[in-house]
C-alpha cells in the first residue's frame, strides 16, 4: 500500500465551501428561497435509494449557489448524511485538484498527495457504504460530470450530488431521477423584503422611504444579485426619499458596473462565435420589450449571424440559437402561443446593459462570424462595420451634410479604414420601432445603400416609397406600412429574403413576379388580394420549372378559389406556413389538387370570408390537405362529418383551432365526434363556435392537453368524457357563460377524486389568448 503524508484532523465535521465566489453573494437566509429549499431538501431526504442528481439551473445572479448552500448547512441535512463535501467547480478547473478538495471534506483532513496516487480510486472506497452529499457548484460542462461521476459509488445507500449551472442542456445532461430545477425570479414582495432585510439590518423601513424603496425594488427585476449590490450602495447614502428615487430612476448607472457586468462577462465568453453577435443584436431593443421571435429569427438571418449551407434549414439554425441562449439562461421567455412555442423573449436589464456596453467598446463595429454547422472554422475574407441608425446618428449625418467621416462617433482609425475599404461600411436599421424623429425617412436611405434591414412600420411612407427603396439593392429584410404596393416595386431586390407589408386598405396586386426572387423566405402582406392579370396564367405555365425553393411563409392573401384563377403557392414546393382567404362566392376547387406537393407544409390558417361562407357546404369533398399538417385553423365554414373527418386524418396535428362555424350533420348545430379520434391532437381551440351540444367520447381527443374557449356563448358544457383523459391538463376560459365554468370545475373535481391529483388547471381570463 502506498504512504500517503497527512496532516492533522480539522475540527469541523462538515467543511465549509471551499472556494469563495469573487462577488457578492446572498444571506444564507435570503427571502423568497424557502418553498425552493424545500423541494430540494425532499429530494434529499426522500425518493429512490440509488444515487440521485439534483441539478438547480437559472441565470447567473438568481442565487443558485446561495439556495445550494442554505439547503447544505441545513441541521437535519446535516444530520441525514455521514459525509458532506462542496466544491466549486467554475469554467476553469483542475480535476486532480477537485478530486483532493473533495477528499479532504469527505476524510476532515488535509492531504499532500504525491503525482502517482489514484485519488480517484482513493475517494470512491472512502465514499463506498457511506450516505454522501456532495455540492459541485457552478458547472459549464457536461465533462466535469462524466469524469467526477466515477469517482461517486452508486450504492442503495440514498446518496445525493446537488448541481448548480447556468445551463439547463447540462442540468438535463446529469439527471438521474430528479428532473431539473429551475429557480425563478424573485416577486416584488420578496425583492422589497430583501432590499430591506440588506439596507436596514433588521429594522423597519421608515414610512418615508417605503415608496421609494418600492420603486428600487420593482427596477431590480427579481435578480437578488442587483438587490444585493444597489443595497449595498444606498445603505452608505443617507436616507432620504429623493435619494433612493434617483437610485430607481438610473439603476444602470449604480449598481450595473463592473461587478455585476463580470458575472455576465463570464456566461458571454462561455458562447460560441456565432451565438455572441446574436445576443448582442438583442439589446438594441428597447428596455422590457418583448421580442416577436418570428421577427428575431428573420433579422439574425439577415444580417447574416446564422449562415447555413443547406439553406433550407436556415429557420432551423436560427432556432438552434435561440434555443442555445435559452438553455444558457441569457435569454428569457416572456411569452408561449396556445401549443406552447415561444411567442416572445426578452433580455433581462443586467444582460441588455452588458450587450449594450458591448457594442459601445466596439464603437457600433460588429465582427459578423457566419454560423456554418459543417466548418465551424469558417470565418469572411473581411470584416464590416455595422452601424445602428438611431435618432443620434441622424441627427449627427444632417449636422455633418451625411459625410460619413464627419461623423464624432467614429474615431479617425475607423475613418482610415473608409478609405481603403469602403465597402465593408454597412448601415442596419435600429429595430426599435419608429425610431426616427421625422415624418419622412426616405432622404436618409438614399444616403445609406448599402443597409440591410429596414423597419419602418410605424412609419407611413409617401407615395415616392417605391423610388427610394430601389437604391437599397443590399436589402434583406423589408417591413413598411404603404398605401398602395405592387410586387412589380420591389422584385429587383434579389438578396430580400422577408417582406412584410401593412396597409390601411386592401391592396391588390398580382404576386406573379415573385417569381423572379429567389432569395425570397417570408411574405406577410395584410389585405393582399391577389388580381389575376390575362397573361399571368401563361407566364406560370411558362415558369414550371422557375420555383421558389426558399420560400418558407406567404400569409394574409385573399384569393379567389375556382378554374380560372392558378394556384401559385405551388411553385412553393418547401411551404412550411400559409395563410389563405377564400372570397369565392362558392369554393368550386380543392385547395389541394395533390396535396402531397407540399409536404413540407407544417401550418395552414384557412377563413372563409362570409360571402362564400353559406355556399361553404359541399366543398368538404374538395378539403383533402396535405399529410404533414401540425397546425390548422379553420374559420368562417360548416364542419360537416366529412370535413371533420377529413381533418381527423392528419396523424401529425398537434394544434386544431375552429373559428366561427357551424357544425352540420344530422343533428341540426351538434358537433358529434364521438365516433372520430384525433390521434395527435394536444391544443384544441374553439372561437365563437356556433354549436348548441358537443358530444365527444374519451377516446375522441387522447392526446389532449390543452383546451381554449373564447365567446362560446351557445353551448353548455365541455363534453363529460374530457374527465378520461390523461394527458388534460388545462381548460383556459374567455367570455364564456357560466354553466361552461360549472362544467370545467365540475371536470377538474372528478379529476382530482377518481387520481388523488391536482392535475387539471382551469383559467378563467380577461385576456384573449395568444395563437
Amino acid at each position: 500500500m502506498e504512504v500517503v503524508e497527512t496532516c492533522e484532523k480539522r475540527s469541523q465535521a462538515h467543511a465549509m465551501p471551499s472556494t469563495q465566489r469573487s462577488f457578492p453573494s446572498i444571506d444564507d437566509e435570503v427571502v423568497g428561497f424557502a418553498k425552493d429549499a424545500e423541494y430540494v431538501m425532499k429530494k434529499l431526504t426522500g425518493g429512490s435509494k440509488e444515487l440521485d442528481v439534483i441539478s438547480i439551473f437559472g441565470m447567473a445572479g438568481l442565487g443558485k449557489t446561495t439556495l445550494a448552500r442554505k439547503v447544505y448547512n441545513n441541521t437535519s441535512i446535516i444530520n441525514h448524511f455521514d459525509v458532506q463535501a462542496w466544491c466549486t467547480v467554475s469554467q476553469t478547473y483542475n480535476m486532480r485538484t477537485l478530486l483532493v478538495d473533495i477528499l479532504e471534506q469527505a476524510t476532515n483532513k488535509e492531504w499532500k498527495i504525491k503525482e502517482d496516487f489514484d485519488i480517484a480510486d482513493k475517494l470512491q472506497k472512502t465514499l463506498k457504504g457511506r450516505r454522501y452529499l456532495i455540492v459541485l457548484d457552478d458547472i459549464w460542462k457536461v465533462e466535469v460530470w462524466e469524469d467526477l461521476g466515477l469517482c461517486f459509488p452508486k450504492g442503495q445507500d440514498g446518496s445525493r450530488v446537488i448541481v448548480t449551472t447556468r445551463i439547463e442542456e447540462v442540468a438535463k445532461h446529469l439527471q438521474h431521477h430528479s428532473d431539473p430545477y429551475s429557480l425563478r425570479f424573485l416577486t416584488l414582495e420578496e425583492s422589497w423584503e430583501l432590499l430591506q432585510k440588506r439596507v436596514f439590518q433588521g429594522e423597519s423601513c421608515p414610512l418615508d422611504l417605503r415608496e421609494a424603496g418600492l420603486k428600487v425594488a420593482k427596477h431590480c427585476k427579481g435578480l437578488p444579485l442587483v438587490i444585493v449590490l444597489i443595497a449595498g450602495i444606498i445603505v452608505k447614502t443617507e436616507r432620504e426619499a429623493s435619494l433612493w428615487l434617483e437610485f430607481a430612476n438610473d439603476l444602470r448607472s449604480h449598481v450595473l458596473g463592473e461587478q455585476s457586468m463580470k458575472v455576465i462577462q463570464s456566461s458571454y465568453e462561455h458562447l460560441e462565435d456565432h451565438l455572441k453577435p446574436c445576443l448582442l443584436y438583442m439589446g438594441l431593443f428597447p428596455e422590457d420589450h418583448k421580442i416577436p421571435v418570428h421577427d428575431l429569427l428573420k433579422l439574425w438571418m439577415a444580417e447574416e449571424f446564422v449562415v447555413n449551407v443547406d439553406t433550407e434549414n436556415m429557420e432551423e439554425a436560427s432556432r438552434f440559437c435561440l434555443n442555445d441562449l435559452l438553455k444558457r439562461s441569457l435569454v428569457m421567455v416572456s411569452r408561449r402561443r396556445i401549443n406552447g412555442d415561444i411567442e416572445c423573449c426578452t433580455l433581462h436589464d443586467v444582460v441588455r446593459e452588458f450587450c449594450l456596453r458591448k457594442l459601445a467598446e466596439e464603437k457600433f463595429m460588429q465582427l459578423t462570424v457566419p454560423y456554418n454547422p459543417y466548418d465551424q472554422h469558417l470565418y469572411p475574407q473581411e470584416s464590416r462595420l455595422c452601424i445602428y441608425i438611431h435618432d443620434d446618428l441622424v441627427n449627427q449625418l444632417d449636422h455633418s451634410a451625411y459625410m460619413l467621416d464627419k461623423i464624432p462617433m467614429l474615431e479617425s482609425k475607423y475613418t482610415k479604414c473608409f478609405g481603403e475599404c469602403p465597402r465593408s461600411l454597412e448601415f442596419i436599421a435600429h429595430p426599435k420601432f419608429n425610431t426616427w424623429n421625422r415624418s419622412n425617412p426616405l432622404p436618409l436611405l438614399v444616403k445609406l445603400r448599402l443597409v440591410r434591414v429596414l423597419n419602418l412600420m410605424k412609419v407611413e411612407l409617401p407615395s415616392s416609397w417605391a423610388t427610394a427603396v430601389q437604391s437599397l439593392t443590399h436589402l434583406r429584410y423589408l417591413k413598411i406600412f404603404v398605401e398602395e404596393f405592387d410586387f412589380k416595386w420591389i422584385s429587383h431586390l434579389q438578396e430580400l429574403q422577408t417582406l412584410v407589408v401593412d396597409s390601411v386598405q386592401f391592396l391588390r396586386t398580382s404576386p406573379v413576379v415573385i417569381l423572379k426572387m429567389m432569395k425570397l423566405r417570408h411574405v406577410n402582406i395584410n389585405r393582399l388580394t391577389s388580381v389575376w392579370e390575362d397573361n399571368d396564367g401563361a407566364i406560370f405555365e411558362e415558369s414550371s420549372t422557375t420555383m421558389l425553393e426558399n420560400l418558407k411563409t406567404f400569409l394574409s392573401c385573399r384569393i379567389r378559389l375556382d378554374e380560372k384563377n392558378p394556384r401559385f403557392w405551388w411553385w412553393f414546393p418547401n411551404l412550411e406556413e400559409l395563410s389563405l382567404r377564400i372570397i369565392a362566392d362558392v369554393p368550386s376547387c380543392p385547395l389541394f389538387p395533390i396535396p402531397e406537393v407540399h409536404a413540407h407544409l407544417q401550418s395552414l390558417d384557412l377563413v372563409i370570408s362570409p360571402k362564400g361562407f353559406w355556399n361553404s357546404v359541399g366543398w368538404e369533398s374538395y378539403f383533402v390537405l396535405p399529410s404533414n399538417l401540425r397546425h390548422l385553423c379553420i374559420g368562417g365554414c360548416f364542419l360537416t362529418k366529412e370535413m371533420v373527418s377529413n381533418i381527423a386524418r392528419l396523424q401529425r396535428l398537434e394544434s386544431l383551432r375552429l373559428e366561427i362555424g357551424f357544425p352540420l350533420g344530422n343533428v341540426e348545430y351538434c358537433w358529434d365526434v364521438r365516433n372520430v379520434e384525433f390521434p395527435a391532437l394536444k391544443y384544441l381551440s374553439l372561437l365563437a363556435v356556433r354549436m348548441v351540444v358537443w358530444n365527444a367520447s374519451d377516446a375522441s381527443f387522447p392526446m389532449l392537453e390543452k383546451l381554449v374557449l373564447r365567446n362560446c356563448y351557445y353551448f353548455k358544457e365541455i363534453p363529460p368524457s374530457f374527465v378520461d383523459i390523461p394527458t388534460f391538463r388545462l381548460i383556459e376560459l374567455f367570455d364564456c357563460p357560466d354553466s361552461i365554468v360549472v362544467s370545467a370545475m365540475d371536470i377538474k373535481t372528478e379529476i382530482e377524486e377518481n387520481t388523488g391529483c391536482d392535475s387539471l388547471q382551469v383559467l378563467i381570463s380577461n385576456t384573449p389568448p395568444t395563437y
